[in-house]
């Protein structure tokens, strides 16, 4: 059996030169995504200050690797806006902190962890609240859900490795 549309979702005759109003995104989910993209943009700046302090102390592997990670998180954000924009919303760039104070690579890594695995709770969050009135966002979110769990995964494996280093041996 076919589904109807409903009445009102015919387009107007030609004969009217008043262009309809296209959907937007319910007031809640604009509000929770842009609590997301503030975050993603925490993130960047995170990693962003990371990779740099790790190529100040000579750490140039790891500085790679968080500068990787910084312009991840700003494609995160570039998405999020991308989606927004899409439903007619104008996602405005929030102000975060910028500058992050590192004493150490293990204070790097505790930090990340914690970082990424507050956004997967985040993000389950939203999609909870989404998969009954808005299916189309909640889709949108299993991106970032899947994205982040890889994250949490990958930091634990560091902290697990880390933990295997005795830090009074000094060879």
């Amino acid at each position: 059996m076919k589904a109807k549309l409903k009445e009102n979702s015919v387009l107007p005759s030609s004969h009217t030169d008043t262009p309809i109003d296209p959907n937007k995104l319910k007031d809640q989910i604009t509000s929770m995504l842009l609590d997301r993209l503030s975050d993603e943009y925490t993130a960047y700046y995170f990693y962003l200050c990371a990779g740099n302090w790790c190529n100040n102390q000579g750490y140039f592997n790891a500085g790679k690797f968080f500068i990787v990670e910084s312009n991840s998180e700003l494609a995160h954000a570039r998405g999020i806006q991308e989606f927004l924009i899409s439903w007619n919303i104008q996602p405005n760039i929030p102000q975060v902190q910028t500058n992050v104070e590192i004493s150490g690579l293990v204070e790097i890594i505790n930090n990340a962890y914690k970082l990424e695995y507050d956004l997967l709770q985040q993000y389950i969050e939203i999609s909870k609240k989404c998969i009954v009135n808005d299916l189309n966002t909640f889709r949108f979110l299993q991106k970032y859900v899947e994205i982040q769990n890889d994250s949490v995964g990958e930091y634990s494996d560091l902290l697990n490795v880390l933990k295997l280093i005795d830090p009074t041996n000094k060879f």
